[in-house]
């Protein structure tokens, strides 16, 4: 497995369940973290958790019962009965991560070439270790450097518009900003944009009331060239393609983000985001591919499809194609067909996704035409709601 973020250890956790010597191999010398991600805990995402690992649902997600639209005035403007889940990446990290054994689990290790064989597939790591492998999965994320070899037609587009996100403890919140945010999803829509606030456990995973934090997610425009690029320059010159970690980005944009929401995001959004101490940037991309299975190896994960946020499907993408993946191991007794079955499935979930992500975007960002109540907006991996 090479990647060992949420997909790669899902893979792994069910490679292992079904009797097959797995081992990760992270690029990363350090444990991972995402101060802040929060994400929409979907079913898939859950399933590893509490169908094999045994943990509670309540233990590591907050749940939601209303779907909730704030005007400019902040007063109600729809309120519809949904219930949602709402974890951090963190906590659902950690959790997998306590799953795995340590001989698993190796990091440091970052992949800089392999070779296919007819029986077993060679991986090189810059560290100078080399190790053989009946089957491949590359789990490596966004920047995948196999897809890039694999399929080198195949490139990010950006969307238009980026995902400014960040978090404030519970605590700091009014009262009054509190509970019209409490128990719901929050959104506000207007010109060109939207808004969307939800409880997220605590830093360390915490999910007592008092000890949650309030996370936002706002898409806002930024012309492709030098408007993009000036925001992506971080504190110290450096143009990133993908996202701005909490604490790199310009003074001077946060500034100018927290000015426009306190003129135009309702008052309880705004205080969320005024109130965020590091908010980062992730930029917004769609990428479509042709193919995920090659030989003895296959993508999986954002290494494979990178769909618009809007349905709340990264991470749940990645545990189904996990689960597709071993499915598909332990019907066939051929390594290729069944990498091959999988890709067959998986390509299907894939591009139904970002094409559904797409409409909605374009909906909010730039048709207008975004309504409050449509079921098409309801989060869910393979069609809303599922």
């Amino acid at each position: 497995m090479i990647g060992g973020s949420l997909g790669g250890l899902t893979a792994a956790l069910l490679l292992r369940d079904m009797g097959a010597d797995i081992h990760v191999y992270e690029r990363s010398p350090h444990e991972l973290v995402q101060r802040g991600a929060g994400i929409g805990f979907l079913p898939e995402s859950q399933r590893y958790l509490t169908t094999r690992a045994g943990v509670a649902l309540d233990d590591i997600a907050i749940a939601t019962g209303h779907i909730r639209y704030l005007d400019r005035e902040g007063r109600v403007v729809h309120d519809e009965r949904h219930d949602y889940r709402f974890s951090s990446w963190n906590t659902v990290y950690r959790q997998l991560f306590a799953c795995v054994k340590p001989d698993m689990y190796h990091l440091g290790h970052e992949m800089i070439d392999w070779q296919s064989g007819d029986d077993t597939v060679r991986v090189d790591f810059r560290n100078g270790t080399q190790v053989e492998a009946d089957v491949v999965v590359f789990a490596d994320g966004v920047n995948s450097v196999a897809r890039q070899r694999l399929l080198p037609d195949a490139q990010p587009n950006y969307a238009g518009y980026v995902a400014w996100r960040g978090m404030v403890h519970e605590s700091e919140l009014s009262t009054d900003t509190f509970e019209m945010l409490d128990d719901a999803i929050t959104y506000h829509v207007y010109a060109n944009s939207h808004i969307l606030v939800y409880p997220i456990p605590g830093i360390d995973g915490e999910i007592e009331r008092g000890r949650r934090l309030f996370n936002f997610v706002w898409y806002r425009n930024y012309m492709s060239g030098s408007d993009l690029d000036d925001l992506m320059t971080d504190n110290d010159g450096t143009l990133r393609e993908i996202s701005m970690p909490p604490g790199s980005v310009s003074p001077r944009h946060v500034n100018e983000m927290r000015a426009v929401a306190a003129a135009r995001l309702p008052r309880p959004i705004a205080d969320v985001v005024c109130g965020a101490e590091q908010p980062f940037v992730q930029v917004i991309y769609d990428l479509a591919i042709s193919k995920m299975a090659f030989g003895r190896t296959c993508l999986l994960g954002d290494a494979a499809f990178i769909a618009r946020p809007h349905a709340a499907a990264g991470t749940a993408k990645a545990a189904d194609d996990a689960w597709s993946l071993v499915e598909s191991l332990e019907t066939y007794t051929d390594v290729t067909e069944a990498l091959v079955a999988y890709e067959a499935k998986q390509l299907v979930v894939g591009r139904n996704l970002m094409e559904r992500t797409q409409r909605i975007g374009r909906r909010s960002q730039f048709d207008g035409t975004w309504t409050p109540g449509d079921p098409e907006l309801i989060f869910g991996l393979k069609a809303p709601g599922q």
